[in-house]
């Protein structure tokens, strides 16, 4: 395994773990009405979606 395909896995594991904590995040809002679980969740989307545009550009490189 390169360390560029490596970095493909790292970078998609805390993708699917920032898409997983907005939704507890929701999940927290809807059941606990904590206000505050809103700005997390965004945020986490607003970081998975980064990463998403990340590697997309990491995978178009290709081998290095």
């Amino acid at each position: 395994m390169s360390l560029l395909t490596a970095h493909k896995i790292l970078i998609a594991s805390a993708i699917a773990l920032f898409v997983l904590y907005a939704g507890w995040e929701i999940d927290n809002y809807t059941a606990n009405d904590d206000i505050w679980a809103l700005p997390r969740a965004a945020a986490s989307a607003v970081a998975a979606i980064g990463f998403a545009v990340y590697l997309r550009s990491v995978w178009d490189r290709g081998a290095l």
